[in-house]
């Protein structure tokens, strides 16, 4: 696959992501993802309540409902 740059022989945004993340994935173990995960979790259910939670589980859901049906 061909890099995809834009006409100023520059990376993309979408390219330097993407590097990025390979990057941090070789960098990094299951365990690190797992921690950051939990911190995330920790610090969005201090900014969040029930029903937060309730809507976007019903949200997913919903969106995962419609990918089967097509």
């Amino acid at each position: 696959m061909a890099d995809k740059n834009n006409n100023n022989n520059k990376m993309t945004v979408e390219e330097a992501g993407r590097k990025g993340g390979e990057a941090t994935a070789r960098n990094h173990d299951n365990e690190f993802y797992q921690e950051i995960g939990r911190k995330g979790g920790e610090a969005t259910s201090k900014n969040h309540d029930k029903d937060f939670y309730e809507e976007i589980g019903h949200k997913g859901g919903k969106a995962r409902a419609e990918q089967r049906d097509k």
